[in-house]
């Protein structure tokens, strides 16, 4: 009887188990096929073998009821046809890169009681046949990228527990009809973009123990009727919109041992009644507008091991009997808050404290001698407040401190030698205090240092010689202090090192040799202090540096050290006196975006590799002896900002494909070679901020397209050959504050458009040109104006009243003009000099007064007198001139005739005798001088013949005769 019944359940289990086989093996194949299996997983899935042995499938009493196949690398859409499994009671296809939508078939999974699609690349919506899965228990559909609102008929599932919606991009709001599942016990919503209230028909989910809806943008209030929710143990709400306060009623919850509101609009007091939740263990209140005291005790909250309050507006101090002796307290963040008073002693009966944060609060006084009993301290985070005083030698005996950060307070005093002691100390941060002394030696025990920031002290001596022990280092940031001396060579076996700052101190020497073995450096800043001689060869080896700053030192020869690393961003060797060319080299660090090398002896021209350099922004040759022209493979450099070239030799015309460089702010080419025209499409650079190209050989007119770079602040073109007027359209120009167009050849008036560049502050100059007709009164809405130079031109009229508006004004030079009239009050406390050279017209302080000038005005000739008397002057000149050439000629003719009369008479003898008597008889009278024939008058000009002179008419005429042959011998002379 036994053989018959067990071969009768042999014959039904074999016919269960081939139906089984026949029916859904066949739709598992069709699965199969749909699917993309790279790893294999399903590769003994095959006719030849029950379907029950297949991987990833259960069967119970001949039904298949399990289907994993989480974690296979699948790729491809959920297959249609898994509806056709009708018994399944678990479907697993998480943790694949699965795409498309969910089917809806799915939804006549009847017996389905657990869907697990989470971690994959679903999408869509969730499907409305979701909610025919009445058996369902557990849905987790998480981390895809489903969108759209969460549909209601999730509702429908009443034997739901738990439901997993999380990292997706759902929208909408939280469906009020999450309420209807009364055996829900997980509700995770994190990670999307909900928004809206949270319902607070969410008090019907009574067995719900965790609640998720943390990094979505939730707002209003959080709903009171949460504290219904009995059987929570997690809340986490982080991250929203939440306003109000914090609801009295979550001090219901006796069961939570998880709360976080952090990153909300929470306001108002902490309520005192979360002490009574005596089973929490984290409480994160951070990132909120919360305000008042901080009301919370350790020694009622005995399970609480973190106390997040960092980032609100809390006052006050910590309250006494904060923590118990028995505490399990290990985290308290209290950063950022508005703490006051000294450092709360309270704190050191928190013997569990691992992490210490009262960083950015207004505490101050010394720090407490007995740190040390916070024996479990990891991270004492105490920076950005204004303790003073000295640094505790017992923090040396915090044995397990791996971070001390102290910077930013009034720290003084030298770094106790205790904390040589610390063996797991990592990171030292004192930057930013008043500390002074030595850096002490013992520091270079601390074997497990990474990083040390010391930036901002008043630290001395040397650095020390064993630093090279700490083999962990990191980073060293040791700028802004007073060291001085060499660096040491031990440094270089710092082999971890990657940011070394030594800047902004006294140290001098030249280079290690050893620094070839930093083969990790990534940043080495050295500027402001004293470092000489050329670069180690070495320096080539170290392949990974990005940023370098030497500027300001005194090193010297070829750059080409420092061009080995393909990855440079920055290179600034400003102010020192490297030689030789621009290495090619340097051109393979191709995301170069900075490069400043000004005020060196560089020779040479700019290497055409430069045209590689396409993520360059900032470019400073200046002061140096480059020559050549500046090549056109920098119109390549797209991103170019800065473009400094200043004194050096360049030659050559400005190129056009300047105007390409769309995100160029600053161009400067002063004191150098150029020539030629300034080429319009410079205009298409409309961020463009300051312009410079004074002292070169630019000529022709000022282009109009000048206009067109309406974010100019500067505008410096002075010492150049430009002619023309000044463009009108510079008045578009409206952000300028400095404009310089001196020494120059500009014609015409000034623009009456100058007059709306009300942004000017620096100085106006324009001055040396040849800018004629009057100073337009508009200048006068250049309040802001501090100098304003217009001398040396050939301005005229009146200086406008409106001038008198710069109340900025404090120099002023308008010498050199015709200008004239009354200078206004407000000049009137310039300098002479501000108005000298114009015609005297001008009067007023600091001139003369206009009265006296007036007055002076008056016996002063007007001009057309002047030229009457300057013409009357030389007329009267001539004619006295003519009149002596009479007399002198009448004299000669009169000496004539007494020669001959002598001559004849001395032939007779006796009427020579006779005739001389009778002549002086006749020429002598009293009183006058006399002279043969005629006399002068003692008091007259005028020539007068004597009366007794009785002429016979022969004798006037052969007087007159020889007067008219001398006239006539004369005039012959002159001709």
């Amino acid at each position: 009887m036994a053989g018959i019944l067990f071969l009768f359940f042999s014959v039904i289990t074999a016919a269960v188990l081939a139906g089984v086989h026949g029916d859904n093996s066949s739709w598992l194949l069709k699965v199969k096929s749909e699917l993309v299996d790279p790893s294999g997983v399903m590769e003994n899935w095959s006719p030849g073998v029950n379907a029950c042995n297949w991987n990833g499938v259960i069967c119970s009493n001949g039904q298949i009821v399990s289907l994993n196949l989480s974690w296979a690398g699948l790729s491809g859409t959920i297959p249609r046809e898994l509806w056709r499994l009708s018994s399944l009671q678990t479907l697993d296809l998480s943790s694949n890169t699965l795409t498309g939508e969910i089917p809806s078939e799915l939804g006549q999974l009847q017996n389905l009681q657990i869907l697990l699609l989470h971690s994959n690349y679903l999408s869509g919506m969730i499907p409305e046949e979701i909610g025919l899965l009445k058996s369902l228990q557990v849905l987790r559909i998480g981390n895809n990228m489903f969108s759209g609102e969460i549909t209601p008929a999730i509702s429908n599932l009443n034997e739901l527990r738990v439901l997993g919606l999380a990292f997706c991009q759902f929208n909408g709001s939280i469906p009020v009809e999450i309420g209807n599942l009364k055996h829900l016990t997980s509700l995770d919503l994190q990670n999307n973009s909900l928004s809206g209230l949270i319902p607070k028909e969410i008090s019907g989910c009574k067995e719900l123990q965790n609640f998720a809806a943390s990094n979505n943008m939730l707002e209003g209030v959080i709903t009171p009727s949460l504290g219904s929710l009995k059987s929570l143990e997690v809340l986490n709400l982080a991250n929203n919109s939440l306003s109000g306060s914090i609801p009295v009623s979550l001090s219901n919850l006796q069961n939570l041992k998880y709360l976080s509101l952090l990153g909300n609009r929470l306001s108002g007091q902490i309520p005192i009644e979360l002490n009574q939740l005596s089973k929490l263990e984290v409480l994160d209140l951070s990132r909120n507008k919360l305000s008042g005291t901080i009301n919370l005790l350790n020694t009622q909250l005995k399970s609480l091991t973190a106390l997040v309050l960092s980032d609100n507006g809390l006052t006050g101090t910590i309250p006494r009997n904060f923590c118990l002796n028995i505490s399990s307290m290990q985290q308290l963040l209290l950063a950022r808050n508005k703490l006051s008073g000294s450092f709360p002693l309270e704190l050191l009966s928190c013997s569990s404290l691992l992490q210490l944060d009262l960083s950015d609060n207004s505490l101050g006084g010394e720090l407490p001698p007995f740190l040390d009993k916070l024996e479990s301290l990891t991270d004492l985070v105490l920076n950005n407040n204004s303790f003073s005083g000295t640094i505790p030698p017992e923090i040396g005996n915090l044995s397990n401190l791996e971070s001390l950060y102290l910077f930013g307070n009034r720290m003084t005093g030298r770094i106790p030698v205790e904390l040589g002691k610390l063996q797991r100390l990592e990171v030292i941060y004192l930057y930013d205090n008043q500390m002074t002394g030595e850096i002490p030696t013992e520091l270079t025990n601390c074997s497990s240092l990474k990083e040390i920031d010391f930036f901002g002290n008043h630290f001395s001596g040397l650095i020390p010689k064993t630093i090279g022990k700490l083999k962990q280092l990191v980073l060293l940031h040791l700028r802004q202090n007073d060291l001085s001396g060499p660096i040491p060579p031990s440094l270089g076996f710092c082999t971890k090192l990657q940011i070394l700052a030594l800047a902004d101190n006294k140290l001098s020497g030249s280079l290690p040799s050893t620094f070839r073995f930093l083969s990790e450096l990534s940043t080495i800043t050295l500027y402001n202090n004293s470092f000489e001689g050329p670069l180690p060869s070495s320096l080539f080896l170290l392949k990974n540096l990005k940023i370098i700053n030497f500027s300001h030192n005194k090193f010297m020869g070829s750059i080409f050290p420092l061009t080995g690393s393909n990855f440079l961003t920055a290179l600034d060797l400003t102010n020192n006196s490297f030689s030789g060319p621009i290495p090619i080299s340097l051109a393979t660090s191709r995301n170069l975006s900075r490069l400043r090398l000004a005020q060196n002896r560089l020779t040479g021209s700019i290497p055409s590799e430069f045209s590689q350099f396409t993520e360059l922004n900032f470019i400073d040759l200046s002061f140096n002896s480059l020559i050549g022209e500046v090549l056109p493979q920098l119109s390549n450099c797209k991103k170019l900002e800065h473009l400094l070239l200043k004194n050096n030799q360049f030659t050559g015309v400005m190129p056009l494909w300047l105007g390409s460089l769309k995100e160029l702010g600053e161009l400067d080419l002063s004191s150098n070679n150029f020539h030629g025209i300034v080429p319009k499409e410079l205009g298409n650079c409309s961020k463009l901020l300051k312009l410079s190209l004074y002292s070169n050989n630019f000529s022709s007119e000022i282009p109009e397209e000048i206009g067109d770079l309406t974010s100019l602040n500067v505008l410096n073109l002075q010492r150049n050959n430009f002619s023309g007027p000044i463009p009108v359209k510079i008045q578009q120009c409206k952000k300028l504050y400095e404009l310089r167009l001196s020494e120059n050849s500009l014609t015409g008036s000034i623009p009456v458009e100058l007059g709306g560049l009300t942004e000017l502050q620096v100085i106006l100059d324009l001055s040396k040109n040849l800018l004629a007709g009057e100073i337009p009164s508009s200048l006068g809405n250049l309040m802001k104006l501090e100098r304003l130079n217009m001398s040396s031109n050939q301005l005229q009229g009146d200086i406008p009243s409106s001038l008198g508006k710069l109340t900025s004004l404090h120099k002023l030079n308008l010498s050199n003009n015709h200008l004239q009239g009354q200078i206004p009050t407000i000049f009137s406390g310039f300098p002479l000099t501000s108005f000298m050279g114009n015609d005297h017209r001008l009067c007023g302080p600091p001139l003369v007064s206009c009265l006296e000038s007036e007055e002076h005005g008056k016996g002063r000739l007007s001009n057309s007198q002047v030229v009457g008397i300057v013409v009357a002057i030389v007329l009267t000149s001539t004619l006295i001139c003519l009149v002596m050439l009479y007399i002198m000629l009448r004299i000669w003719c009169n000496w004539r005739k007494v020669s001959i009369s002598n001559s004849d008479y001395g032939i007779g003898g006796t009427d020579q005798n006779q005739q001389k008597k009778e002549s002086e008889k006749k020429w002598a009278f009293k009183g006058e001088k006399w002279r043969t024939g005629e006399y002068w008058k003692m008091d007259s000009l005028a020539l007068v013949t004597s009366q007794d002179n009785k002429k016979s008419p022969s004798s006037t005429t052969s007087c007159i005769l020889n007067l008219k042959m001398a006239q006539d011998s004369m005039e012959h002379t002159l001709v």
